[in-house]
């Protein structure tokens, strides 16, 4: 889940059993946070729940330093940051995990995916939509997914709600998923009875080996 702003959110979460909590260090997001914040959750929760910072264009040694200060075990670039930039960061940030987000539309293709397998540990695939790094609450064409030949582990975000979170998982078989707007009230102010559905049907699909 990402987009955390409130321990009581973080606590939901952790109760919910989900196996990531994401924050985001953006300030033209309404759920941009401070690596205070996050350093204070990281120093509290048990070792067994990921932390993943989302950046967007930041220079590449405030995000080290970010990831550093608060002891994340992922990054998530959600920017124009190529093939580099990333092998960079997942380097000197080490042990920290690189995940490049792309957000999907008709025109994408597999040669804007392939440059990066060998630099990053996984893909996150949300929706396109002009002049939005992400959070758009839409979904996209998951059908497109198959075309890009993706060559590491793929997380699903854009637009999942308790409502379309087993469709997804029968269509798309990702190997994890990213909920934001789908689980909230208004930005950064989760809906913990969404959430526990959506972690709900997701553990049951899991359970049912579907």
């Amino acid at each position: 889940m990402c987009g955390l702003t409130r321990d009581k959110d973080i606590e939901a979460g952790i109760n919910a059993g989900l196996d990531a909590l994401g924050f985001i260090f953006y300030d033209k997001s309404p759920r941009n946070i401070t690596p205070d914040f996050v350093r204070s959750v990281v120093n509290r929760i048990g070792p067994f729940t990921d932390c993943i910072g989302v950046f967007v264009n930041r220079e590449r040694e405030e995000v080290e330093e970010i990831i550093e200060y608060c002891g994340l075990s992922h990054a998530q670039l959600h920017g124009s940051e190529d093939p580099k930039y990333c092998e960079r960061v997942e380097r000197f940030a080490s042990p920290c995990r690189v995940i490049k987000a792309f957000r999907v539309s008709e025109e994408s293709r597999r040669e804007d995916f392939a440059p990066y397998a060998g630099a990053i540990h996984g893909f996150l695939l949300d929706t396109y939509s002009k002049g939005i790094a992400g959070g758009t609450g839409c979904t996209f064409d998951w059908s497109i997914i198959q075309q890009l030949q993706l060559q590491r582990p793929m997380i699903l975000a854009g637009g999942l709600d308790p409502d379309n979170v087993e469709e997804a998982l029968k269509e798309v078989r990702p190997f994890g998923l990213d909920v934001n707007s789908g689980v909230e009230i208004e930005p950064g102010i989760k809906d913990h009875e969404k959430l526990f559905s959506f972690v709900r049907k997701v553990r049951t699909f899991e359970a049912a080996g579907l």
